[in-house]
Protein backbone atom coordinates (compact mmCIF):
# COMPACT_ATOMS: atom_id res chain seq x y z
CA UNK A 1 0.00 0.00 0.00
CA UNK A 2 1.36 3.52 -1.28
CA UNK A 3 2.30 5.50 2.16
CA UNK A 4 -0.05 8.52 2.79
CA UNK A 5 2.70 10.49 4.16
CA UNK A 6 5.84 11.65 3.62
CA UNK A 7 8.40 13.47 4.99
CA UNK A 8 10.07 16.66 2.96
CA UNK A 9 13.16 18.93 4.59
CA UNK A 10 11.99 23.03 3.62
CA UNK A 11 14.38 25.70 4.06
CA UNK A 12 13.41 28.18 7.03
CA UNK A 13 15.26 31.37 4.84
CA UNK A 14 13.90 30.63 1.32
CA UNK A 15 11.51 27.86 1.30
CA UNK A 16 13.28 25.76 -0.94
CA UNK A 17 11.84 21.80 -0.56
CA UNK A 18 14.09 18.63 -0.77
CA UNK A 19 13.25 14.92 -0.41
CA UNK A 20 16.22 14.66 1.96
CA UNK A 21 18.08 16.59 4.49
CA UNK A 22 20.94 18.80 3.72
CA UNK A 23 23.63 20.62 5.65
CA UNK A 24 24.00 23.66 2.97
CA UNK A 25 20.35 24.51 1.29
CA UNK A 26 21.12 23.80 -2.34
CA UNK A 27 18.28 27.17 -2.98
CA UNK A 28 20.15 29.57 -0.83
CA UNK A 29 23.64 28.66 0.64
CA UNK A 30 22.40 29.04 4.05
CA UNK A 31 23.51 26.01 6.76
CA UNK A 32 21.11 24.24 9.08
CA UNK A 33 18.11 25.43 7.91
CA UNK A 34 16.50 22.59 6.23
CA UNK A 35 13.51 21.65 8.92
CA UNK A 36 11.81 17.90 8.73
CA UNK A 37 7.79 18.50 7.52
CA UNK A 38 5.24 16.00 7.26
CA UNK A 39 2.62 16.16 3.81
CA UNK A 40 -0.31 14.40 3.78
CA UNK A 41 -1.01 12.74 0.15
CA UNK A 42 -4.21 12.55 0.69
CA UNK A 43 -5.23 16.05 1.37
CA UNK A 44 -3.22 17.01 -1.80
CA UNK A 45 -6.19 18.12 -4.10
CA UNK A 46 -6.77 16.83 -7.65
CA UNK A 47 -5.54 18.46 -10.62
CA UNK A 48 -7.82 21.42 -11.92
CA UNK A 49 -8.18 22.42 -16.10
CA UNK A 50 -6.13 24.84 -16.37
CA UNK A 51 -7.71 28.50 -17.04
CA UNK A 52 -7.82 30.55 -19.72
CA UNK A 53 -6.18 34.38 -18.89
CA UNK A 54 -6.90 37.62 -20.23
CA UNK A 55 -4.15 40.37 -21.25
CA UNK A 56 -4.93 44.15 -21.42
CA UNK A 57 -2.68 46.66 -22.68
CA UNK A 58 -1.32 49.23 -20.56
CA UNK A 59 -2.81 52.31 -22.87
CA UNK A 60 -5.99 50.76 -21.93
CA UNK A 61 -5.92 50.77 -18.60
CA UNK A 62 -7.73 53.19 -16.78
CA UNK A 63 -5.79 55.18 -13.80
CA UNK A 64 -7.27 56.79 -10.70
CA UNK A 65 -6.03 58.59 -7.85
CA UNK A 66 -4.78 55.90 -5.29
CA UNK A 67 -7.60 55.76 -2.30
CA UNK A 68 -5.29 55.66 1.29
CA UNK A 69 -7.22 55.21 4.39
CA UNK A 70 -5.90 58.02 7.08
CA UNK A 71 -4.82 55.97 10.18
CA UNK A 72 -5.59 59.06 12.29
CA UNK A 73 -1.72 58.70 13.44
CA UNK A 74 0.52 61.01 11.41
CA UNK A 75 3.42 59.39 12.39
CA UNK A 76 2.38 55.79 10.65
CA UNK A 77 0.71 57.85 7.75
CA UNK A 78 4.40 59.15 7.06
CA UNK A 79 6.06 55.71 6.45
CA UNK A 80 3.28 54.14 4.72
CA UNK A 81 3.46 57.11 1.97
CA UNK A 82 0.40 58.73 3.01
CA UNK A 83 -1.96 56.08 4.59
CA UNK A 84 -2.76 52.80 4.40
CA UNK A 85 -3.62 51.68 0.21
CA UNK A 86 -7.02 49.93 -0.82
CA UNK A 87 -5.89 46.12 -1.35
CA UNK A 88 -2.68 46.45 0.01
CA UNK A 89 -0.90 43.52 2.09
CA UNK A 90 1.16 45.12 5.37
CA UNK A 91 3.59 43.23 7.27
CA UNK A 92 4.32 44.80 10.26
CA UNK A 93 6.80 42.84 12.51
CA UNK A 94 9.35 43.23 15.82
CA UNK A 95 10.62 42.03 18.94
CA UNK A 96 7.98 40.72 21.60
CA UNK A 97 6.58 43.85 23.55
CA UNK A 98 7.44 46.19 21.27
CA UNK A 99 4.13 47.54 20.90
CA UNK A 100 3.10 45.87 17.44
CA UNK A 101 -0.44 44.40 18.53
CA UNK A 102 -1.34 48.24 20.66
CA UNK A 103 -0.21 50.07 17.51
CA UNK A 104 -2.70 48.27 15.02
CA UNK A 105 -5.47 48.12 18.05
CA UNK A 106 -4.83 52.29 18.29
CA UNK A 107 -5.52 52.87 14.83
CA UNK A 108 -8.94 50.58 15.03
CA UNK A 109 -10.26 53.40 16.94
CA UNK A 110 -9.70 56.36 14.20
CA UNK A 111 -10.67 54.12 11.36
CA UNK A 112 -13.38 52.36 12.52
CA UNK A 113 -15.30 55.79 12.50
CA UNK A 114 -15.80 55.00 8.67
CA UNK A 115 -15.07 51.52 7.81
CA UNK A 116 -15.80 48.28 9.49
CA UNK A 117 -12.29 46.42 11.37
CA UNK A 118 -11.94 42.68 11.56
CA UNK A 119 -9.39 42.43 14.27
CA UNK A 120 -8.71 38.18 14.27
CA UNK A 121 -6.09 37.31 16.80
CA UNK A 122 -4.27 33.67 16.91
CA UNK A 123 -3.10 34.20 20.20
CA UNK A 124 -5.09 35.61 22.59
CA UNK A 125 -9.12 35.46 23.73
CA UNK A 126 -11.71 38.18 23.35
CA UNK A 127 -11.81 38.90 26.55
CA UNK A 128 -8.07 39.83 26.77
CA UNK A 129 -8.26 42.16 23.72
CA UNK A 130 -10.79 43.76 25.35
CA UNK A 131 -9.10 44.23 28.19
CA UNK A 132 -6.52 45.74 26.37
CA UNK A 133 -8.99 47.41 24.37
CA UNK A 134 -10.16 49.53 27.51
CA UNK A 135 -6.78 50.68 28.59
CA UNK A 136 -6.13 52.08 24.91
CA UNK A 137 -9.26 53.37 25.34
CA UNK A 138 -10.85 52.09 21.73
CA UNK A 139 -14.48 51.32 21.83
CA UNK A 140 -15.49 51.77 18.20
CA UNK A 141 -18.89 49.88 17.17
CA UNK A 142 -17.49 48.91 13.43
CA UNK A 143 -14.37 46.80 15.32
CA UNK A 144 -15.03 43.19 15.50
CA UNK A 145 -12.83 40.48 16.95
CA UNK A 146 -12.34 36.76 16.07
CA UNK A 147 -10.41 34.32 17.64
CA UNK A 148 -8.90 31.67 15.11
CA UNK A 149 -6.73 30.06 13.89
CA UNK A 150 -8.24 28.12 9.96
CA UNK A 151 -7.61 30.58 7.39
CA UNK A 152 -9.99 28.95 5.59
CA UNK A 153 -12.93 30.15 8.28
CA UNK A 154 -11.28 33.58 8.46
CA UNK A 155 -11.21 33.79 4.20
CA UNK A 156 -14.97 32.85 3.69
CA UNK A 157 -16.05 35.47 6.87
CA UNK A 158 -14.14 37.96 4.78
CA UNK A 159 -15.56 37.19 1.71
CA UNK A 160 -18.95 37.07 3.53
CA UNK A 161 -19.11 40.24 5.57
CA UNK A 162 -16.01 42.45 3.44
CA UNK A 163 -14.24 44.61 6.13
CA UNK A 164 -12.95 47.24 5.57
CA UNK A 165 -9.76 46.11 6.64
CA UNK A 166 -8.65 42.91 8.43
CA UNK A 167 -5.89 42.96 10.67
CA UNK A 168 -4.25 39.04 11.17
CA UNK A 169 -2.18 38.75 14.83
CA UNK A 170 -0.47 36.72 13.71
CA UNK A 171 0.76 34.95 10.98
CA UNK A 172 3.10 32.26 12.73
CA UNK A 173 -0.18 31.00 14.77
CA UNK A 174 -2.77 30.88 11.22
CA UNK A 175 -2.93 27.22 9.76
CA UNK A 176 -3.95 25.98 6.45
CA UNK A 177 -6.38 22.91 7.78
CA UNK A 178 -5.17 20.88 4.26
CA UNK A 179 -1.11 20.81 4.89
CA UNK A 180 -0.27 18.60 7.69
CA UNK A 181 2.64 20.60 9.02
CA UNK A 182 2.02 22.55 12.12
CA UNK A 183 1.06 26.57 12.46
CA UNK A 184 4.67 28.27 12.40
CA UNK A 185 6.37 26.48 10.18
CA UNK A 186 7.29 27.53 6.41
CA UNK A 187 4.27 25.66 4.65
CA UNK A 188 1.77 27.16 6.64
CA UNK A 189 3.29 30.60 6.92
CA UNK A 190 3.96 30.57 3.62
CA UNK A 191 0.35 29.43 2.03
CA UNK A 192 -1.51 31.08 4.75
CA UNK A 193 -0.05 34.20 3.19
CA UNK A 194 -0.80 33.69 -0.45
CA UNK A 195 -4.24 32.81 0.59
CA UNK A 196 -4.57 36.10 2.28
CA UNK A 197 -2.89 38.06 -0.31
CA UNK A 198 -5.41 36.39 -3.37
CA UNK A 199 -8.27 37.52 -0.89
CA UNK A 200 -7.46 41.38 -0.42
CA UNK A 201 -6.18 41.78 -4.31
CA UNK A 202 -9.59 40.18 -5.31
CA UNK A 203 -11.79 42.37 -2.74
CA UNK A 204 -9.86 45.50 -2.54
CA UNK A 205 -9.55 45.17 1.45
CA UNK A 206 -6.34 46.03 2.84
CA UNK A 207 -5.05 43.36 5.73
CA UNK A 208 -2.16 44.56 8.25
CA UNK A 209 -0.34 40.53 9.43
CA UNK A 210 1.77 40.62 12.32
CA UNK A 211 4.51 38.72 12.02
CA UNK A 212 7.41 37.55 14.65
CA UNK A 213 11.11 37.94 14.55
CA UNK A 214 13.49 35.34 15.58
CA UNK A 215 16.31 35.45 17.73
CA UNK A 216 18.63 36.69 15.32
CA UNK A 217 16.36 39.78 14.64
CA UNK A 218 15.32 38.81 11.22
CA UNK A 219 11.38 37.62 10.13
CA UNK A 220 10.27 34.33 11.49
CA UNK A 221 9.24 31.86 8.00
CA UNK A 222 10.37 32.11 4.81
CA UNK A 223 12.23 34.86 2.96
CA UNK A 224 9.34 34.14 0.30
CA UNK A 225 6.84 36.13 3.35
CA UNK A 226 8.16 39.48 2.33
CA UNK A 227 8.44 39.25 -1.29
CA UNK A 228 4.38 38.38 -1.42
CA UNK A 229 3.58 41.63 0.93
CA UNK A 230 3.57 45.31 -0.37
CA UNK A 231 5.08 46.60 2.69
CA UNK A 232 7.29 45.80 5.41
CA UNK A 233 7.22 47.53 8.61
CA UNK A 234 9.99 47.14 11.66
CA UNK A 235 9.34 48.30 14.64
CA UNK A 236 12.71 48.63 16.40
CA UNK A 237 14.06 49.75 19.65
CA UNK A 238 15.38 48.51 22.82
CA UNK A 239 12.50 47.10 25.25
CA UNK A 240 14.05 49.19 28.92
CA UNK A 241 13.70 52.42 26.62
CA UNK A 242 10.02 54.19 26.01
CA UNK A 243 11.01 54.93 22.50
CA UNK A 244 10.40 53.21 19.30
CA UNK A 245 10.90 53.67 15.97
CA UNK A 246 8.82 52.30 12.80
CA UNK A 247 10.73 52.02 9.24
CA UNK A 248 9.60 50.39 6.24
CA UNK A 249 12.05 48.01 4.79
CA UNK A 250 9.84 47.86 1.86
CA UNK A 251 7.15 50.02 0.47
CA UNK A 252 5.54 49.39 -3.06
CA UNK A 253 3.64 52.69 -3.22
CA UNK A 254 6.11 54.77 -0.89
CA UNK A 255 9.38 55.69 0.12
CA UNK A 256 11.53 53.61 2.70
CA UNK A 257 13.48 55.70 4.17
CA UNK A 258 10.67 57.34 6.31
CA UNK A 259 10.62 56.75 10.20
CA UNK A 260 7.72 57.44 12.51
CA UNK A 261 8.95 57.82 16.30
CA UNK A 262 6.77 56.55 18.95
CA UNK A 263 6.85 57.07 22.95
CA UNK A 264 5.21 54.12 24.86
CA UNK A 265 3.29 54.94 27.60
CA UNK A 266 0.56 53.08 30.30
CA UNK A 267 -1.95 54.66 27.17
CA UNK A 268 -0.27 53.28 24.40
CA UNK A 269 1.90 54.39 21.88
CA UNK A 270 2.18 58.78 21.45
CA UNK A 271 3.44 60.17 18.74
CA UNK A 272 6.69 62.49 18.71
CA UNK A 273 6.44 65.02 16.68
CA UNK A 274 9.90 66.76 17.68
CA UNK A 275 11.61 63.61 17.63
CA UNK A 276 15.31 66.27 17.46
CA UNK A 277 14.57 67.38 20.78
CA UNK A 278 13.47 63.83 22.36
CA UNK A 279 17.10 62.43 21.15
CA UNK A 280 19.19 65.55 22.46
CA UNK A 281 17.48 65.58 25.67
CA UNK A 282 19.52 65.24 28.78
CA UNK A 283 23.08 66.12 26.64
CA UNK A 284 25.48 67.43 29.76
CA UNK A 285 27.03 70.27 29.02
CA UNK A 286 31.13 71.40 29.52
CA UNK A 287 31.14 67.20 29.86
CA UNK A 288 34.00 65.84 26.28
CA UNK A 289 33.39 62.82 24.54
CA UNK A 290 29.83 64.97 23.28
CA UNK A 291 29.20 65.78 19.98
CA UNK A 292 25.95 66.67 18.07
CA UNK A 293 25.29 65.47 14.40
CA UNK A 294 21.86 65.92 12.02
CA UNK A 295 20.80 62.79 10.00
CA UNK A 296 18.80 62.79 7.30
CA UNK A 297 15.93 59.80 7.67
CA UNK A 298 13.86 60.16 4.09
CA UNK A 299 13.09 63.35 4.12
CA UNK A 300 13.11 64.22 7.87
CA UNK A 301 16.50 65.85 9.09
CA UNK A 302 16.93 64.34 12.86
CA UNK A 303 19.35 65.60 15.28
CA UNK A 304 21.19 62.79 17.67
CA UNK A 305 23.99 62.75 20.32
CA UNK A 306 27.01 60.24 19.71
CA UNK A 307 28.81 59.48 22.55
CA UNK A 308 32.67 58.91 22.94
CA UNK A 309 34.43 57.30 25.53
CA UNK A 310 38.27 56.81 25.07
CA UNK A 311 40.54 55.11 28.00
CA UNK A 312 43.77 53.31 27.96
CA UNK A 313 43.64 49.84 27.54
CA UNK A 314 44.43 47.28 30.37
CA UNK A 315 44.94 44.79 28.36
CA UNK A 316 47.20 43.69 25.42
CA UNK A 317 44.93 43.83 22.80
CA UNK A 318 42.74 47.14 22.88
CA UNK A 319 39.20 46.72 22.74
CA UNK A 320 36.42 48.41 20.95
CA UNK A 321 32.37 48.36 21.48
CA UNK A 322 30.05 50.53 19.59
CA UNK A 323 26.15 50.98 20.32
CA UNK A 324 24.11 52.22 17.33
CA UNK A 325 26.92 52.50 14.83
CA UNK A 326 28.70 50.35 12.64
CA UNK A 327 31.59 48.34 14.52
CA UNK A 328 33.70 47.88 11.26
CA UNK A 329 33.26 51.74 10.39
CA UNK A 330 34.30 52.71 13.65
CA UNK A 331 37.51 50.54 13.10
CA UNK A 332 38.38 52.61 10.10
CA UNK A 333 37.66 56.16 11.34
CA UNK A 334 40.04 55.16 14.52
CA UNK A 335 42.52 53.91 11.94
CA UNK A 336 42.19 57.09 9.83
CA UNK A 337 42.75 59.14 13.19
CA UNK A 338 45.54 57.40 13.86
CA UNK A 339 47.58 57.13 10.21
CA UNK A 340 46.44 60.61 8.54
CA UNK A 341 46.20 62.99 12.31
CA UNK A 342 48.08 61.53 14.41
CA UNK A 343 45.82 60.89 17.25
CA UNK A 344 47.91 57.05 18.83
CA UNK A 345 44.92 54.72 19.72
CA UNK A 346 46.44 51.61 19.61
CA UNK A 347 46.70 50.85 22.94
CA UNK A 348 43.60 52.66 24.12
CA UNK A 349 40.26 51.32 24.23
CA UNK A 350 37.09 53.04 22.48
CA UNK A 351 33.67 53.33 23.14
CA UNK A 352 31.09 54.49 20.91
CA UNK A 353 27.34 55.27 21.39
CA UNK A 354 24.09 56.75 19.88
CA UNK A 355 21.53 58.09 22.97
CA UNK A 356 18.20 57.47 22.34
CA UNK A 357 18.73 54.03 21.06
CA UNK A 358 18.83 54.94 17.06
CA UNK A 359 20.84 53.38 15.13
CA UNK A 360 23.39 55.52 12.85
CA UNK A 361 23.97 54.41 9.28
CA UNK A 362 24.70 57.42 6.98
CA UNK A 363 28.19 58.25 6.34
CA UNK A 364 27.14 61.81 7.47
CA UNK A 365 27.73 60.88 10.92
CA UNK A 366 31.48 59.94 10.59
CA UNK A 367 32.81 63.52 11.51
CA UNK A 368 30.81 63.60 14.48
CA UNK A 369 32.21 60.46 15.91
CA UNK A 370 35.65 61.34 15.16
CA UNK A 371 35.05 64.66 16.37
CA UNK A 372 33.63 62.58 19.60
CA UNK A 373 36.29 60.37 20.03
CA UNK A 374 39.18 63.01 19.72
CA UNK A 375 37.06 65.27 22.85
CA UNK A 376 37.77 62.09 25.06
CA UNK A 377 41.55 61.57 24.35
CA UNK A 378 42.27 65.39 24.68
CA UNK A 379 39.47 65.85 27.24
CA UNK A 380 38.41 68.48 25.93
CA UNK A 381 34.70 69.46 25.51
CA UNK A 382 32.84 70.24 22.12
CA UNK A 383 31.25 73.72 22.39
CA UNK A 384 27.49 72.63 23.31
CA UNK A 385 26.53 74.82 19.96
CA UNK A 386 28.25 72.96 17.28
CA UNK A 387 26.61 70.53 15.28
CA UNK A 388 29.09 68.06 13.05
CA UNK A 389 28.19 66.50 9.58
CA UNK A 390 30.86 64.88 7.07
CA UNK A 391 31.77 61.40 5.57
CA UNK A 392 35.78 61.03 6.18
CA UNK A 393 37.80 59.49 3.46
CA UNK A 394 40.47 57.17 4.33
CA UNK A 395 43.07 59.90 3.07
CA UNK A 396 41.55 62.31 6.13
CA UNK A 397 39.46 64.33 4.03
CA UNK A 398 36.00 65.28 4.68
CA UNK A 399 34.05 64.93 1.71
CA UNK A 400 30.66 66.17 0.73
CA UNK A 401 27.02 65.51 2.32
CA UNK A 402 23.49 65.45 0.45
CA UNK A 403 20.66 67.92 1.74
CA UNK A 404 22.76 69.94 3.15
CA UNK A 405 20.59 73.46 3.33
CA UNK A 406 17.45 70.98 4.91
CA UNK A 407 20.24 69.96 8.07
CA UNK A 408 21.45 73.78 8.54
CA UNK A 409 17.64 74.35 8.56
CA UNK A 410 16.81 72.18 11.49
CA UNK A 411 19.55 73.11 13.07
CA UNK A 412 18.74 76.83 13.45
CA UNK A 413 15.38 76.24 13.98
CA UNK A 414 16.19 74.37 17.55
CA UNK A 415 18.49 76.92 18.49
CA UNK A 416 22.33 75.70 17.92
CA UNK A 417 24.71 78.85 16.63
CA UNK A 418 27.49 76.89 14.53
CA UNK A 419 27.17 73.90 12.29
CA UNK A 420 30.68 72.22 10.64
CA UNK A 421 30.13 70.83 7.33
CA UNK A 422 32.34 69.82 4.17
CA UNK A 423 34.12 72.54 2.51
CA UNK A 424 32.68 71.44 -1.04
CA UNK A 425 29.06 71.79 0.72
CA UNK A 426 29.49 75.37 1.03
CA UNK A 427 30.41 76.08 -2.83
CA UNK A 428 27.03 74.11 -3.68
CA UNK A 429 24.75 76.28 -1.63
CA UNK A 430 22.19 77.70 -3.60
CA UNK A 431 22.31 81.94 -3.89
CA UNK A 432 18.99 82.24 -2.29
CA UNK A 433 19.82 80.42 0.92
CA UNK A 434 20.19 82.33 4.10
CA UNK A 435 20.44 81.32 7.96
CA UNK A 436 21.72 82.94 10.42
CA UNK A 437 23.69 80.55 12.26
CA UNK A 438 27.42 80.37 11.52
CA UNK A 439 28.25 77.50 9.27
CA UNK A 440 32.05 76.50 8.76
CA UNK A 441 33.47 74.62 5.58
CA UNK A 442 36.46 72.41 6.44
CA UNK A 443 38.90 69.84 4.22
CA UNK A 444 40.40 67.85 6.94
CA UNK A 445 39.52 66.27 10.61
CA UNK A 446 42.00 68.81 12.32
CA UNK A 447 40.21 71.98 11.08
CA UNK A 448 37.06 70.42 12.35
CA UNK A 449 38.58 69.54 15.97
CA UNK A 450 39.90 73.32 15.57
CA UNK A 451 36.61 74.76 14.83
CA UNK A 452 34.42 73.17 17.52
CA UNK A 453 36.40 73.49 20.41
Amino acid sequence: MAQKTKSIYICSECGYESPKWNGCCPGCGEWNTMNEEIVDRTAQKTSKPVSTLGAAKITDITYDDEVRINTGIHELNRVLGGGIVIGSLVLLCGDPGIGKSTLLLQICEYIGKSNSILYVSGEESARQIKLRANRLEVNSDNLSIMCGTDINAIINYINTEKPGLVIIDSIQTMSVPEIASAPGSVTQVRESTNLLMQCAKSLNIPVFIVGHVNKDGNIAGPKVLEHIVDCVLYFEGERHLSYRILRAVKNRFGSTNEIGVFEMSSSGLNEVENPSMMLISGKPKDTSGSCVVCIMEGSRPILAEVQGLVVTSGYGNSRRMSNGFDYNRLSMLLAVLEKRDGYYLSNCDAYINVVGGLKLDEPATDLAVALAIISSLKDVPIREDTIAVGEIGLGGEIRAVTYCEQRIAEVERLGFKRIIIPKHNMKSLSVKFKSDIEIIGVNNIKEAFDASV
